[in-house]
């Protein structure tokens, strides 16, 4: 895999990333309703899931993280909190979306309701977790300034 370097421009601010993540479920969530565009809607969940946990661990660490494997990123997050545990068998099954939903294949992917609601879902239970773990964590960081002021 090449590595940007410092020369990347992706944020560096968390906040932007989730943001992202959340542009993605609603991409998702959208085109959940129309069996026909299930490879886009898997496509979404698993950048839905890429960007929240780079929003997490740049919460985290203060620096961004190159790649787009989910069980890679899943492991690095669990170093900062182990309920990211639950999320590793999952995020290697959503790994195969991220390029094979992307391109044509001599053997075309085919969702069936189930799946695509299965998937969906752990995008959005991963998305929602580290929306309130980041928001918490910012809210007690503001309660201790406050303090500190006082």
């Amino acid at each position: 895999m090449a590595r940007r370097g410092s020369w990347s421009r992706d944020s560096k601010d968390y906040e932007d990333w989730i943001d992202a993540a959340y542009q993605d479920r609603l991409a998702a969530e959208l085109l959940f309703t129309d069996p026909r565009l299930y490879d886009s809607c898997a496509f979404h969940c698993q950048q839905c899931a890429e960007k929240a946990l780079k929003a997490y661990l740049i919460f985290k660490t203060h620096r961004l993280v190159d790649g787009h494997n989910l069980t890679w990123l899943c492991k690095q997050a669990v170093k900062h909190d182990q309920k990211f545990v639950e999320w590793l068998d999952e995020s290697a099954n959503l790994n195969h979306y991220y390029i094979e939903t992307r391109y044509p294949g001599d053997f075309p992917l085919e969702f069936n309701q189930k799946q695509m609601e299965s998937v969906l879902k752990m995008a959005q239970d991963m998305n929602d977790f580290i929306y309130q773990e980041i928001k918490q964590s910012t809210q007690k960081q503001n309660k201790g300034e406050t303090a500190s002021v006082m």
